[in-house]
This record gives C-alpha cells, structure tokens and sequence, in this order.
C-alpha cells in the first residue's frame, strides 16, 4: 500500500497535479474525463500497487499521448520509497549521475582516427560539466567524431546545449527553446560562448541512436540534425520531448509530470511521439560500423588528409564486416 492512499485519492490527486502544471490543458481535461470514467467502472478497485499504477498509465498514455508523463512504483522492501521533497530528488539524481561517471561511459579513438564518446545520460551543465569538457580534450586530435547515444536514456537540457556547444564556433547558435506550462515563459538554449576543453570544429559528427534512445538523448540528435551539424544513423527514436518534473504522491508512488515542451527554432517542432527519424535507417546493432565506415571512407577520399591517415584509414575499412 502507499500509505493511506487509496484509488480514488490516487486519481484525484493525479488530476489536481495535471490541472495544475501539465503542459497541455486540454489533454489534461481529457485525462481527467477518462481516469474518473475508469475509477467509476471498477478499473482501479483493489490496493494502490504496481499493478494498479499500470492500468492508471496506460489510461493517461492514451488520453494524452504523452510518454514523459507517468505513475511510478517504488517497492519499500527494495528500499523504493518514493523521495519526498525536491531537495531529496536532487541529490538523489545527481548521486545517480556520479556513479554513472555523469554520462560518459566511454571516450575511445578508433582505427582511422575516429573519436567516440559513448553516452548514457546527459546531465545538468554544472554536475557533468568537466567530465564533457575532458572528453572533448580526450578526442581533440581525431579526424572525425562518434556520439553513441544509443543507450541514452535522458538528460537535463541545459546539459545537452553544453554538449552540443563543443561542435560550433562559438556562443551564436539557438539550439532549442524550453517552452514552460501551457502559455510560456520561452527559454531559450544558445551555444556556450566559453568552453573549458578545445571545441571540435570543421569535422564530420555522427550521433548513434535506438529505438531506446530517450529525452536528451532524442535533444541532442535532433537539434544536431536541424542544424546540420551531425548525421544520425540508427532507428527511430522512442519519442519523448517534454522536460517534466517528479512529484510525490505517497510513500510508494511519484508522478513524472511534463512541465516544459522543446520547440526547435528550426523545424518549430519537436519530436514527442514520434520519435527522432534517423539520416541513415539500419538497426541499432549496425550503427557503428555504419558510421566507421562511412567516415573512413570519406578520409580515404580526402586529399588534402596525409597520406599517414589515408593509410590507417584504408586498413580500417578492410576490418570492418560488410
């Protein structure tokens, strides 16, 4: 049980929040419609459990079409006891990030001389910050760059902007804007006019993705692939664009509720459930070698490239499976 809550206070509760903050007013009221319709036909009878929570979710997914959006269980005999003050989420979070090394799983140079940098989650700027900044000193001297974010599962936007800002000239690039609550205010993300590592100029970027990859990671593929900065090479992405908040509800249960939507300066749109549609289709598992070789071969065509790295990069692609 999640303490004295029940399933008519769950959804009510449910209700108050997304009337209160939910990003989209109408799909609001029309949750609210079909979960108190779903309470009254007996769909949620019984203890407010996992179980219960994803019948509530599946009823909120259809009314809003949301997948940020959600209910979220926390087992007291696993030690999941829902975090109850902002405060406590935080520093929840930002542990999380730290053993995770704040993203960055991997920083490898290839042969070929292709830089890549394996993502898992893009934190918040002021918590993965330098780690960014050592990875970027780490490939500097490659001749070309892989982002593998097939595996990333989210990330704070101004963390992503960060990121990103590595690959452009300088403080004068609109990445995205952050649209709070249904009306505004618009934020908008700009390129970080001082770097603390080399930035990675004047080379081609590839960026990995999956039909996992979720969040910040959809941000960084997309805003890279508006502004042609970046090929994406991978499947369609899951498909989740609106930054959202953690709310507690109980000792057991929390509510992930969008609060901000992404909007592209470029496409005056984003990618919520539809996913980011990759420049060049193949399964996940063959995303790196599609990339590789795409990249050595654009090096062996390079003349103005020595004749060192033309060479490394000939041997490259003979190793790689067709």
């Amino acid at each position: 049980m999640a303490g004295s809550l029940d399933a008519p206070a769950l959804i009510e509760s449910v209700i108050d929040r997304l009337n209160a903050a939910y990003i989209f007013p109408d799909r609001a009221a029309a949750a609210a419609t079909r979960l108190r319709s779903r309470l009254e036909e007996g769909r949620y009878a019984g203890a407010v459990d996992e179980a219960l929570l994803g019948l509530v979710n599946d009823d909120l997914l259809e009314a809003c079409a949301d997948k940020h959006l959600r209910l979220i269980w926390y087992e007291a005999e696993k030690g999941g006891v829902a975090p109850q003050s902002d405060e406590e989420v935080i520093a929840l979070l930002r542990e999380m990030f730290r053993l995770e090394n704040h993203g960055v799983k991997r920083v490898e140079r290839l042969a070929g001389n292709i830089g890549v940098i394996e993502l898992t989650v893009i934190p918040d700027a002021d918590s993965a910050g330098r780690v960014i900044a050592a990875a970027f000193e780490l490939v500097q001297h490659t001749s070309g760059l892989i982002l593998d974010a097939r595996a990333t599962r989210g990330g704070a936007p101004d963390g992503v902007a960060y990121l990103q800002s590595f690959l452009f000239a300088d403080g004068e690039v609109h990445l995205s804007d952050i649209v709070e609550g249904p009306n505004g205010p618009t934020h908008q993300l700009w390129t970080s006019g001082y770097l603390p590592a080399p930035r990675y100029l004047d080379r081609p970027v590839f960026v990995l993705v999956s039909g996992s990859t979720f969040s910040g990671g959809e941000a960084l593929a997309y805003d890279l692939q508006a502004l042609k900065r970046a090929t994406v090479v991978g499947e369609v992405t899951r498909g989740g664009a609106h930054p959202s908040t953690v709310v507690s509800l109980g000792d057991n249960v929390e509510l992930r509720l969008p609060i901000a939507r992404s909007v592209s300066p470029v496409t005056g749109g984003d990618w919520e459930g539809v996913g980011v549609a990759p420049d060049i289709a193949v399964p996940a598992a063959d995303a790196m070698d599609t990339a590789r070789r795409a990249l050595l071969e654009g090096f062996v065509a390079d003349t103005t490239a020595s004749e060192a790295v033309r060479e490394e990069a000939r041997r490259a692609l003979e190793s790689i499976p067709e």
